[in-house]
């Protein structure tokens, strides 16, 4: 059973997380327990998103330290990790809901800091990659669970969104702080801090993960759905391979054309199954809420426009300003603090206005300040990079945070897994928004250097069409959430 804000704190059972001493309405403060959860739980979504950007930074390090043919097969570190992500995503959330969300989430933080040994030990490149398709299914394991226990823990209200602002905005500073880290660490030690880092990271964790209080969980679901579990896994991992690597090798070919189409199949027959089965892996009940469905294409609107921006970004502060990595890294320091402001005020937008006004106007303001990045010089001009890398920052933590609010506000206990696992796969899918931007770019940039070798003006002007591009992708988001998610909602 999960606690909820009707819960009578007098007879609960002992082993659920209640506030103490009770909070009166309206009020987010969290008991001692609450704290330990919630740093505990953050701990874990900040080694994720470190994870990601700590090894892009790294690549170049890594590529020569190891031996890495090409840059293709140096591109794997980071997508032997992306895939199994993205593809048992689905699949470990029903499976917190069959073991428990509490025992998936220490295995999984385990899993993760021991594959990190690993790699920071990798002799060759085929260890590496191994070790890194280790710590992304872990990462799997992780993410469903860890939204699940704070939808459990935590009752439905203030306390909620504060915990959900606080994680969304912990998650974003590891991205930001990944990128920094990741170019101080290679440039001053070697590429193997970095995994020792995340290793840290996943023993502090796991300590916290071992002294959670115990949650007692609905044993609703008896097996799992294998046909569904089978149709997922590989559905995603042929639309996520497909988008991740047809903007470097090109949407025509084969490899990466028939994997999202493939993908595409494989999803329809997985919700063909779904219809039969009688435990669905992902309840079509679920799927067909309004809330579930219309906030998971906002969560891949906000999170594909930002991450393909912040990639947008750094090509124009390497290629174009002629920053180095370290300076790029540093020049994110605006976003992260714009996004940790955003997190702790969040929750009281969102006690205020609902999570559908708030995710309206996140995505409103993301829009603005990427649109604004139109304004980028050729020369180093620092007040406009930061003041709409901020701006963009501080809308997407509003985006993020409220549009899983709205995803787990009303959702049975049974279901707090799977709904869990969703309300995370958007971040996965974001790597169609990194292709679509470079891919516009991209052709602008080949226009405008007119058939010739492109100079500065040339790629600024095709990264200043993807940011214009994004920005537009986010205002169209906001204008839809305005209407139509607010009537849902509402309903």
């Amino acid at each position: 059973m999960t606690v909820t804000e009707s819960s009578p704190p007098a007879g609960a059972a002992p082993d659920l997380l209640l506030p103490e001493p009770p909070t009166a309405a309206g009020d987010g403060a969290f008991s001692t327990r609450g704290w330990l959860v919630l740093i505990t739980l953050c701990c874990a979504t900040f080694m994720c998103g470190l994870d990601f950007s700590i090894v892009t930074v790294a690549l170049p390090d890594i590529g020569s330290s190891l031996g890495f043919s090409s840059p293709g097969t140096l591109q794997w570190v980071a997508t032997a990790s992306l895939l199994p992500s993205a593809s048992l995503l689905p699949l470990f959330a029903r499976v917190a809901d069959l073991v428990g969300r509490n025992k998936l989430f220490t295995f999984g933080v385990a899993l993760f800091t021991l594959f990190s040994l690993g790699a920071a030990l990798a002799g060759n490149p085929g260890v590496l990659i191994a070790t890194r398709v280790g710590q992304g299914t872990a990462a799997a394991m992780i993410a469903p669970a860890a939204i699940a226990l704070m939808t459990g823990y935590f009752p439905e209200g203030p306390q909620r969104a504060r915990a959900l602002g606080l994680n969304g905005a912990v998650m974003s500073l590891g991205f930001v702080l990944g990128a920094l880290g990741g170019g101080v660490i290679t440039s001053g030690f070697s590429w193997r801090w970095t995994m020792v880092v995340l290793c840290v990271m996943g023993a502090l964790a796991l300590a916290g993960a071992l002294a959670l209080p115990k949650m007692r969980e609905s044993s609703a679901a008896k097996r799992m759905d294998v046909p569904g579990a089978v149709l997922a896994t590989l559905g995603l991992f042929g639309l996520v391979y497909g988008i991740s690597t047809g903007g470097d090798k090109g949407w025509v070919r084969l490899d990466s054309l028939g994997s999202v189409v493939a993908g595409a199949v494989l999803l329809g027959a997985f919700l063909l199954v779904e219809r039969r089965h009688p435990e669905p892996l992902i309840p079509l009940t679920v799927l067909n809420r309004p809330t579930v469905k219309w906030s998971g294409l906002f969560g891949v609107i906000t999170f594909g426009m930002c991450a393909g921006t912040t990639v947008l970004l750094s090509l124009y502060m390497q290629n174009v300003l002629g920053f180095t990595p370290l300076q790029a890294g540093l020049s994110y320091l605006g976003e992260g603090a714009a996004a940790m402001l955003g997190g702790m005020y969040v929750a009281r937008l969102l006690g205020r206005f609902g999570g559908a006004r708030v995710l309206a106007a996140g995505l409103l303001i993301q829009g603005i300040g990427t649109v604004a990045m139109f304004l980028l010089p050729e020369t180093v001009n620092l007040p406009v990079l930061i003041v709409t890398s901020s701006v963009m920052g501080l809308g997407h933590v509003f985006s993020v945070v409220s549009f899983i609010t709205v995803m787990t506000t009303g959702v049975v206990e049974e279901d707090q897994g799977v709904v869990g696992g969703l309300s995370q796969l958007p971040q996965y899918v974001a790597a169609i928004g990194v292709a679509g931007l470079s891919a516009i770019a991209a052709a602008r940039t080949t226009s405008l250097a007119g058939g010739s070798a492109p100079d500065a003006a040339a790629t600024l002007g095709g990264l200043h069409a993807g940011m214009v591009t994004a920005g537009a992708v986010a205002l169209a988001g906001a204008a839809l959430a305005a209407t139509v998610l607010r009537k849902r909602t509402a309903a």
